[in-house]
């Protein structure tokens, strides 16, 4: 017994190693910088702002010279027309020539103020020099407009930037390519000055206007998500055990999703915190029994001791009770381990097909001593590893089609556990079969493991699974967590399990029967479980 008991801790420290792969080493988050929805939606209302203020300068700028230029033009304008009805052509000996007499006051208009110079410029029907400024140069050709039109433009004199009025005289009889020309051009003072005092006047005012549209925008922006803030505090508030609902009515409209998200969220944690604290209450109460035990036959052997009755036969009774007892214990941590390794969702998730008939019909061969000591029919049946048989037309089973994808380890796992399950609760001289078979009713594969037990009550199918549940009226020293484990597993390969009668009831069996017992209808259970179809071909397990 002491050997089985040493075997037995043996396999649970390989549970706790081996089976368990390491875990692999944490990987270093990149620094990430964490962000301000403050500041940030602050930078998206400033950032335009900020962008836009210079370009309102620009433009301003560009309207202010507009808006100075147009007096100073309409002056230049008038001077233009005085200037121009002064031109006359007159015919002299045959010919055409241009006089032009500037009368008295007349030079009053063209006089040179205090901030800028006025010059004029008369020519004559072929561009010649009648008056004034000779160095104001002529209009491009291309600007030639209809007589008596005025046009301005902006030219240079002596390197200085000047205003130019000009205008093609309409004279009767005078075609118009060869009319005469008055320009009138001014410096630029005035108008720079003028346009200098209407930005002052736009842009000064905004340097106050600025800043304080900046203060107001962040106070409303801090008023807008002062709720924020407040559902903060109310959270930051709570005990680590409150995990109830948060009020959705306190908190604004576009943070309600996300509320509601957290509300989901809290009420699968309080969900994943009460199952785990009762599986470890229930996991705490079924360890102390077999502590227990051992306990006490630890006392009473250690009694009989001190009185001095400790005979062979005492202590050897004390010892297999021990053993026993350690063997429970034992067997209560490997499903607890194996129980964590199918809720392990990362561990699940790395699959590959599978050969189940292969897979299933090794894991059977390690229960064949127990079979054989409880004189139990322990059998396994499967179409693809059938010896002699050639597949008939019409026929299911291949390779291919009894593939699963899966997680060898966990796999093993179900199916260690529906068979200790079955040869658990049959009794001697029972019949116990795990078959793999291709599923008739859609695309898939079938493992089932059936025995000629008891069976199970159908109001209690659905609680078997349960941790820790154990079926009434039933012997044995299960502990209640194989049936868990195997639906958890299940679940991780997207597989159904179903539990019905098996139909099988048999005759007491003796050791020296050649055939083995038939049953009858009236009892035992069958345990299926069916697994989706796999395309790919699969190896042999590992």
């Amino acid at each position: 017994m002491a050997a089985e008991c040493k075997d037995d801790l043996c396999a649970m420290s390989r549970y706790s190693s081996a089976d368990m792969p390491e875990p692999p080493p944490p990987a270093v988050p990149h620094a990430r910088e964490q962000r301000s929805l403050f500041g940030e939606i602050l930078d998206w209302m400033l950032a335009p702002l900020l962008l836009l203020w210079p370009m309102s300068v620009g433009l301003t700028w560009l309207v202010a010279q507009g808006i100075a230029n147009k007096p100073f033009d309409r002056e230049l304008a008038d001077m233009v027309r005085v200037l121009s009805k002064q031109v006359a052509v007159h015919n002299i000996n045959g010919r055409k020539l241009t006089t032009f007499a500037l009368p008295v006051g007349a030079s009053e208009i063209l006089r040179t103020d205090d901030g800028d110079s006025i010059y004029y410029q008369v020519t004559g029907l072929r561009g010649e020099f009648i008056a004034g400024e000779r160095a104001l140069p002529p209009p491009a050709e291309a600007e030639r407009a209809a007589l008596g039109d005025l046009h301005w433009r902006d030219d240079s004199l002596r390197d200085d930037g000047v205003r130019v009025a000009y205008v093609w005289v309409d004279v009767p009889g005078v075609p118009a390519g060869a009319a005469p020309l008055v320009q009138v051009a001014e410096t630029l003072g005035k108008r720079s000055r003028l346009a200098t005092e209407i930005i002052k006047g736009v842009i000064l005012p905004q340097f106050v206007i600025l800043p304080l549209a900046v203060l107001l925008v962040w106070l409303a922006l801090a008023r807008g998500i002062a709720p924020l803030n407040s559902l903060q505090q109310r959270i930051r508030r709570r005990a680590s055990s409150d995990l109830s609902p948060i009020d959705e009515r306190d908190a604004p409209e576009e943070v309600a999703p996300l509320v509601r998200a957290i509300n989901d969220l809290l009420a699968r944690l309080d969900q994943s915190i009460r199952t785990q604290k009762h599986f470890l209450a229930d996991a705490a109460h079924q360890l102390k029994t077999p502590l227990a035990g051992l306990r006490m036959q630890a006392e009473l052997a250690q009694r009989d001791i001190d009185a001095g009755h400790g005979d062979a036969r005492t202590m050897k009774r004390s010892l297999q009770q021990i053993a026993l007892s350690s063997q429970r214990a034992a067997h209560m941590v490997n499903q607890l381990l194996a129980m964590a390794r199918a809720e392990n969702k990362e561990q699940a998730a790395r699959q590959r097909p599978l050969n189940l008939p292969r897979l299933a019909a090794d894991t059977v061969k390690d229960f064949v001593p127990r079979a054989l000591e409880k004189g139990i029919d322990l059998g396994f049946e499967s179409p693809e590893l059938a010896p002699g048989k050639a597949p008939a037309h019409g026929a299911q089973p291949t390779v291919a089609t009894l593939a699963v994808q899966g997680h060898a380890l966990l796999l093993r796992e179900l199916i260690r556990n529906l068979v200790d399950n079955a040869l658990q609760y049959t009794p001697a001289g029972g019949l116990v079969t795990v078959r793999v078979a291709a599923d008739p009713a859609k695309p898939g594969v079938l493992l089932q493991v059936e025995d000629s037990g008891p069976g199970i009550a159908a109001a209690e199918r659905e609680q078997v699974f349960q941790p820790f549940y154990r079926a009434l009226n039933t012997e044995g020293d299960g502990s209640g967590l194989g049936l868990a484990i195997v639906r958890e597993i299940a679940h991780q390969h997207h597989a159904e399990v179903l539990l019905e009668e098996a139909g099988l009831h048999p005759r007491p069996y003796s050791p020296d029967d050649l055939a083995p017992p038939k049953a009858a209808a009236g009892g035992g259970a069958r345990f299926t479980v069916r697994f989706p179809a796999v395309v790919a071909a699969a190896d042999g397990p590992e």
